[in-house]
Protein backbone atom coordinates (compact mmCIF):
# COMPACT_ATOMS: atom_id res chain seq x y z
CA UNK A 1 0.00 0.00 0.00
CA UNK A 2 1.44 3.39 -1.00
CA UNK A 3 1.26 6.48 1.15
CA UNK A 4 3.12 9.71 1.80
CA UNK A 5 6.29 10.75 3.57
CA UNK A 6 5.69 13.90 5.59
CA UNK A 7 8.58 16.36 6.01
CA UNK A 8 8.43 18.02 9.44
CA UNK A 9 11.94 19.48 9.23
CA UNK A 10 14.71 19.14 6.64
CA UNK A 11 18.31 20.26 6.62
CA UNK A 12 19.45 22.84 4.07
CA UNK A 13 20.24 21.20 0.76
CA UNK A 14 18.00 18.15 1.34
CA UNK A 15 16.44 16.99 -1.93
CA UNK A 16 14.98 14.05 -3.82
CA UNK A 17 17.63 12.21 -5.83
CA UNK A 18 17.89 9.10 -7.97
CA UNK A 19 20.45 7.91 -10.51
CA UNK A 20 20.01 11.09 -12.55
CA UNK A 21 19.45 11.88 -16.23
CA UNK A 22 21.80 10.31 -18.73
CA UNK A 23 21.83 11.32 -22.38
CA UNK A 24 21.21 15.07 -22.16
CA UNK A 25 24.80 16.35 -22.20
CA UNK A 26 24.42 17.66 -25.77
CA UNK A 27 21.52 19.80 -24.55
CA UNK A 28 23.56 21.35 -21.73
CA UNK A 29 22.33 19.11 -18.89
CA UNK A 30 24.69 16.93 -16.87
CA UNK A 31 23.60 13.73 -15.12
CA UNK A 32 22.87 15.16 -11.70
CA UNK A 33 21.30 12.56 -9.44
CA UNK A 34 22.76 11.29 -6.19
CA UNK A 35 26.19 12.62 -5.32
CA UNK A 36 26.99 9.15 -3.95
CA UNK A 37 25.35 6.57 -6.21
CA UNK A 38 26.87 3.71 -4.21
CA UNK A 39 24.57 4.68 -1.32
CA UNK A 40 21.51 4.06 -3.51
CA UNK A 41 22.85 0.64 -4.48
CA UNK A 42 23.38 -0.17 -0.79
CA UNK A 43 19.80 0.87 -0.02
CA UNK A 44 18.65 -1.34 -2.89
CA UNK A 45 20.46 -4.31 -1.33
CA UNK A 46 18.90 -3.62 2.07
CA UNK A 47 15.35 -3.12 0.82
CA UNK A 48 15.38 -5.72 -1.96
CA UNK A 49 14.32 -3.26 -4.66
CA UNK A 50 15.72 -1.50 -7.71
CA UNK A 51 18.52 1.06 -7.17
CA UNK A 52 16.67 3.39 -9.55
CA UNK A 53 14.12 4.26 -6.84
CA UNK A 54 14.39 7.88 -5.70
CA UNK A 55 15.54 8.69 -2.16
CA UNK A 56 16.14 11.75 0.00
CA UNK A 57 19.69 13.11 -0.09
CA UNK A 58 20.71 14.99 3.07
CA UNK A 59 23.75 17.25 3.26
CA UNK A 60 25.43 17.42 6.66
CA UNK A 61 22.21 17.18 8.66
CA UNK A 62 18.96 15.24 8.25
CA UNK A 63 15.52 16.23 9.50
CA UNK A 64 12.32 14.84 10.97
CA UNK A 65 10.09 12.59 8.88
CA UNK A 66 6.81 10.68 9.29
CA UNK A 67 5.05 8.12 7.10
CA UNK A 68 1.30 7.99 6.58
CA UNK A 69 1.51 4.18 6.30
CA UNK A 70 3.54 1.37 7.82
CA UNK A 71 6.70 1.14 5.74
CA UNK A 72 10.38 0.18 5.78
CA UNK A 73 13.30 2.58 5.42
CA UNK A 74 17.03 2.24 4.71
CA UNK A 75 19.70 4.63 5.97
CA UNK A 76 22.86 4.71 3.85
CA UNK A 77 25.67 7.02 2.80
CA UNK A 78 27.29 9.37 5.32
CA UNK A 79 26.53 8.14 8.82
CA UNK A 80 24.20 10.39 10.81
CA UNK A 81 22.59 10.06 14.23
CA UNK A 82 19.08 8.64 13.87
CA UNK A 83 16.14 7.56 16.03
CA UNK A 84 12.54 6.36 15.63
CA UNK A 85 10.21 7.66 18.33
CA UNK A 86 13.24 8.36 20.50
CA UNK A 87 14.91 4.96 20.14
CA UNK A 88 18.28 5.07 18.40
CA UNK A 89 18.60 3.06 15.19
CA UNK A 90 21.65 1.76 13.36
CA UNK A 91 22.92 3.40 10.17
CA UNK A 92 23.69 1.35 7.03
CA UNK A 93 20.59 -0.70 7.86
CA UNK A 94 16.87 -1.10 7.15
CA UNK A 95 14.20 -0.49 9.79
CA UNK A 96 10.44 -0.65 10.15
CA UNK A 97 8.85 2.81 10.27
CA UNK A 98 5.30 2.43 11.65
CA UNK A 99 2.56 4.80 10.59
CA UNK A 100 2.81 8.03 12.59
CA UNK A 101 6.23 7.26 14.10
CA UNK A 102 8.76 10.12 14.05
CA UNK A 103 12.06 9.43 12.31
CA UNK A 104 14.65 11.97 13.44
CA UNK A 105 17.97 12.21 11.61
CA UNK A 106 20.57 14.48 13.16
CA UNK A 107 24.02 15.70 12.23
CA UNK A 108 26.58 13.85 10.16
CA UNK A 109 29.13 11.69 11.99
CA UNK A 110 31.16 10.51 8.97
CA UNK A 111 31.11 11.85 5.44
CA UNK A 112 28.91 14.51 3.82
CA UNK A 113 25.85 13.05 2.03
CA UNK A 114 23.38 10.78 3.86
CA UNK A 115 20.43 9.02 2.22
CA UNK A 116 16.96 8.08 3.40
CA UNK A 117 15.40 5.44 1.16
CA UNK A 118 11.87 4.08 1.52
CA UNK A 119 10.33 0.81 0.34
CA UNK A 120 8.75 1.60 -3.03
CA UNK A 121 10.80 4.77 -3.42
CA UNK A 122 9.83 8.43 -3.53
CA UNK A 123 7.22 8.61 -6.29
CA UNK A 124 7.33 12.26 -7.35
CA UNK A 125 6.63 12.99 -11.06
CA UNK A 126 9.40 12.23 -13.51
CA UNK A 127 10.95 15.11 -15.44
CA UNK A 128 13.06 14.09 -18.45
CA UNK A 129 13.06 10.51 -17.27
CA UNK A 130 14.13 11.06 -13.66
CA UNK A 131 12.83 12.31 -10.31
CA UNK A 132 16.11 13.84 -9.14
CA UNK A 133 16.51 17.49 -8.26
CA UNK A 134 19.07 19.34 -10.39
CA UNK A 135 19.74 22.65 -8.67
CA UNK A 136 21.89 24.19 -11.41
CA UNK A 137 19.27 23.42 -14.07
CA UNK A 138 16.36 24.59 -11.93
CA UNK A 139 14.70 21.17 -11.85
CA UNK A 140 13.05 20.53 -8.49
CA UNK A 141 13.94 22.30 -5.26
CA UNK A 142 15.10 21.78 -1.69
CA UNK A 143 12.71 20.03 0.68
CA UNK A 144 10.61 22.26 2.91
CA UNK A 145 8.84 21.66 6.26
CA UNK A 146 5.24 20.63 5.73
CA UNK A 147 5.94 19.12 2.32
CA UNK A 148 4.59 15.64 1.59
CA UNK A 149 6.21 13.20 -0.85
CA UNK A 150 4.23 10.36 -2.44
CA UNK A 151 5.58 6.84 -1.91
CA UNK A 152 5.62 4.16 -4.58
CA UNK A 153 4.01 0.77 -4.09
CA UNK A 154 6.47 -1.46 -2.21
CA UNK A 155 7.03 -4.92 -3.67
CA UNK A 156 9.08 -6.10 -0.67
CA UNK A 157 9.25 -5.38 3.07
CA UNK A 158 12.75 -6.07 4.46
CA UNK A 159 13.35 -4.49 7.87
CA UNK A 160 16.19 -5.54 10.10
CA UNK A 161 19.01 -5.87 7.59
CA UNK A 162 22.54 -4.47 7.88
CA UNK A 163 25.22 -3.91 5.25
CA UNK A 164 28.93 -3.22 5.64
CA UNK A 165 29.45 0.05 3.79
CA UNK A 166 32.60 0.66 1.77
CA UNK A 167 35.21 2.89 3.39
CA UNK A 168 34.66 6.13 1.49
CA UNK A 169 33.83 8.74 4.13
CA UNK A 170 37.22 10.14 5.18
CA UNK A 171 39.07 10.99 1.97
CA UNK A 172 41.99 8.86 0.82
CA UNK A 173 43.55 7.94 -2.52
CA UNK A 174 41.72 8.96 -5.70
CA UNK A 175 42.64 7.28 -8.99
CA UNK A 176 42.74 9.45 -12.09
CA UNK A 177 43.57 9.08 -15.78
CA UNK A 178 45.26 11.73 -17.97
CA UNK A 179 42.88 14.26 -19.51
CA UNK A 180 42.97 16.45 -22.61
CA UNK A 181 45.45 19.02 -21.25
CA UNK A 182 47.49 16.79 -18.94
CA UNK A 183 50.53 16.82 -21.22
CA UNK A 184 50.52 20.64 -21.21
CA UNK A 185 51.56 20.61 -17.55
CA UNK A 186 55.28 20.19 -16.99
CA UNK A 187 56.56 16.81 -15.73
CA UNK A 188 57.66 18.55 -12.53
CA UNK A 189 54.16 19.97 -11.98
CA UNK A 190 52.53 16.57 -12.58
CA UNK A 191 54.94 14.90 -10.16
CA UNK A 192 54.25 17.52 -7.50
CA UNK A 193 50.51 17.16 -8.09
CA UNK A 194 50.69 13.39 -7.54
CA UNK A 195 52.84 13.82 -4.42
CA UNK A 196 50.65 16.48 -2.78
CA UNK A 197 48.18 15.68 -0.03
CA UNK A 198 45.21 17.95 -0.62
CA UNK A 199 42.45 18.86 1.81
CA UNK A 200 38.80 19.08 0.84
CA UNK A 201 38.08 22.81 0.86
CA UNK A 202 34.91 24.24 2.41
CA UNK A 203 34.13 25.60 -1.05
CA UNK A 204 32.39 22.59 -2.52
CA UNK A 205 28.93 21.46 -3.59
CA UNK A 206 27.19 19.23 -6.12
CA UNK A 207 28.81 21.20 -8.97
CA UNK A 208 32.43 20.88 -7.87
CA UNK A 209 34.82 20.52 -4.97
CA UNK A 210 37.89 22.72 -4.49
CA UNK A 211 41.15 21.12 -3.36
CA UNK A 212 43.32 23.04 -0.93
CA UNK A 213 47.04 22.43 -0.38
CA UNK A 214 49.97 24.07 1.37
CA UNK A 215 51.96 24.39 -1.84
CA UNK A 216 52.25 26.59 -4.90
CA UNK A 217 49.49 26.41 -7.48
CA UNK A 218 49.53 24.06 -10.46
CA UNK A 219 49.92 26.21 -13.54
CA UNK A 220 50.29 25.55 -17.25
CA UNK A 221 51.62 28.00 -19.85
CA UNK A 222 48.72 29.45 -21.82
CA UNK A 223 46.24 27.72 -19.57
CA UNK A 224 43.80 30.61 -19.60
CA UNK A 225 43.64 30.79 -23.42
CA UNK A 226 42.10 27.34 -23.94
CA UNK A 227 38.94 27.40 -26.04
CA UNK A 228 35.88 26.15 -24.17
CA UNK A 229 35.14 22.51 -24.93
CA UNK A 230 33.07 19.66 -23.59
CA UNK A 231 33.85 18.57 -20.05
CA UNK A 232 32.44 15.83 -17.88
CA UNK A 233 31.90 14.77 -14.28
CA UNK A 234 35.19 13.78 -12.68
CA UNK A 235 37.35 16.21 -14.67
CA UNK A 236 39.87 18.13 -12.53
CA UNK A 237 40.01 21.72 -13.72
CA UNK A 238 42.82 24.01 -12.60
CA UNK A 239 41.58 27.58 -12.22
CA UNK A 240 43.50 30.80 -12.63
CA UNK A 241 44.84 30.72 -9.06
CA UNK A 242 46.31 27.24 -9.62
CA UNK A 243 43.77 25.41 -7.42
CA UNK A 244 42.29 22.11 -8.68
CA UNK A 245 38.52 21.62 -8.71
CA UNK A 246 36.98 18.16 -9.08
CA UNK A 247 33.80 18.51 -11.12
CA UNK A 248 30.85 16.67 -9.60
CA UNK A 249 27.41 15.45 -10.70
CA UNK A 250 25.95 18.91 -11.45
CA UNK A 251 29.00 20.32 -13.22
CA UNK A 252 28.75 22.52 -16.29
CA UNK A 253 28.91 20.88 -19.73
CA UNK A 254 31.65 23.04 -21.27
CA UNK A 255 34.64 24.90 -19.87
CA UNK A 256 37.95 26.50 -20.73
CA UNK A 257 40.15 25.79 -17.71
CA UNK A 258 42.91 23.21 -18.29
CA UNK A 259 42.22 19.72 -16.97
CA UNK A 260 45.08 18.00 -15.22
CA UNK A 261 43.27 14.65 -15.01
CA UNK A 262 39.92 12.89 -14.65
CA UNK A 263 38.72 10.93 -11.61
CA UNK A 264 37.56 7.37 -12.20
CA UNK A 265 33.76 7.07 -11.83
CA UNK A 266 34.13 4.53 -9.02
CA UNK A 267 36.15 7.02 -6.93
CA UNK A 268 33.80 10.00 -7.33
CA UNK A 269 31.75 8.94 -4.31
CA UNK A 270 34.90 9.15 -2.17
CA UNK A 271 35.45 12.74 -3.33
CA UNK A 272 31.80 13.64 -2.74
CA UNK A 273 31.75 12.11 0.74
CA UNK A 274 35.04 13.60 1.92
CA UNK A 275 34.24 16.03 4.76
CA UNK A 276 35.82 19.48 4.87
CA UNK A 277 39.51 19.11 5.73
CA UNK A 278 39.73 15.42 4.79
CA UNK A 279 42.98 14.40 3.04
CA UNK A 280 42.80 13.49 -0.66
CA UNK A 281 45.66 12.24 -2.83
CA UNK A 282 45.48 11.82 -6.61
CA UNK A 283 47.23 8.88 -8.29
CA UNK A 284 47.57 8.52 -12.06
CA UNK A 285 46.69 5.13 -13.54
CA UNK A 286 46.73 3.93 -17.13
CA UNK A 287 43.56 3.53 -19.15
CA UNK A 288 43.96 -0.27 -19.00
CA UNK A 289 44.31 -0.13 -15.21
CA UNK A 290 41.30 2.15 -14.99
CA UNK A 291 39.22 -0.29 -17.05
CA UNK A 292 40.12 -3.17 -14.73
CA UNK A 293 39.30 -1.08 -11.65
CA UNK A 294 35.91 -0.08 -13.08
CA UNK A 295 35.01 -3.65 -14.02
CA UNK A 296 35.87 -4.82 -10.50
CA UNK A 297 33.92 -1.96 -8.91
CA UNK A 298 30.79 -2.69 -10.94
CA UNK A 299 31.01 -6.37 -10.05
CA UNK A 300 31.19 -5.43 -6.36
CA UNK A 301 28.06 -3.27 -6.73
CA UNK A 302 26.20 -6.18 -8.33
CA UNK A 303 27.24 -8.36 -5.40
CA UNK A 304 25.87 -5.96 -2.77
CA UNK A 305 22.57 -7.82 -2.45
CA UNK A 306 24.43 -10.83 -1.08
CA UNK A 307 26.17 -8.72 1.57
CA UNK A 308 23.01 -7.63 3.40
CA UNK A 309 22.82 -9.52 6.70
CA UNK A 310 20.14 -9.69 9.41
CA UNK A 311 20.65 -7.24 12.26
CA UNK A 312 19.60 -9.99 14.69
CA UNK A 313 20.86 -13.44 13.77
CA UNK A 314 18.84 -16.62 14.22
CA UNK A 315 20.88 -19.16 16.26
CA UNK A 316 19.72 -21.87 13.85
CA UNK A 317 21.64 -20.06 11.07
CA UNK A 318 24.93 -19.79 13.01
CA UNK A 319 27.01 -22.79 11.97
CA UNK A 320 29.74 -22.06 14.56
CA UNK A 321 27.40 -21.30 17.47
CA UNK A 322 29.49 -23.30 19.97
CA UNK A 323 32.47 -21.00 19.35
CA UNK A 324 30.57 -18.02 20.80
CA UNK A 325 30.88 -17.20 24.52
CA UNK A 326 27.19 -16.46 25.08
CA UNK A 327 27.43 -16.24 28.89
CA UNK A 328 30.35 -14.44 30.50
CA UNK A 329 31.81 -15.61 33.79
CA UNK A 330 30.63 -19.22 33.43
CA UNK A 331 32.62 -21.86 35.36
CA UNK A 332 32.71 -25.64 35.30
CA UNK A 333 30.24 -27.45 37.57
CA UNK A 334 32.65 -30.35 38.18
CA UNK A 335 36.12 -28.83 38.23
CA UNK A 336 37.55 -27.20 41.37
CA UNK A 337 38.45 -23.65 40.26
CA UNK A 338 41.04 -23.39 43.06
CA UNK A 339 42.83 -26.62 42.25
CA UNK A 340 46.41 -26.24 41.01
Amino acid sequence: MSGHLIIHTAGPGSSVQDMGRAGFLAYGLTRGGAADQIALHEASALLGQSPTHAAIEMVGVGGTFESSVDTVIALTGAEMSASIDGSAVVWHASHSLPKGAKLKIGGVLKGTYGYLSVAGGIDTPQIMGARSTHFKAGIGSVLEPGQTLPLGAATTQRPGFLIAASDRFAGGDIRIVPSVQTDQFSPETLTRFAQTTFRRDARGNRQGVRMDAETDGFFVDGGLSIVSEVITEGDIQVTGDGAPYVLMCECQTTGGYPRIGTVLPCDLARVAQAPVGAPLRFRFVTVDEAREVEIKSRAEIKALAGRAKPLVRDPHDISDLLSYQLVSGAVSATTDPFAE
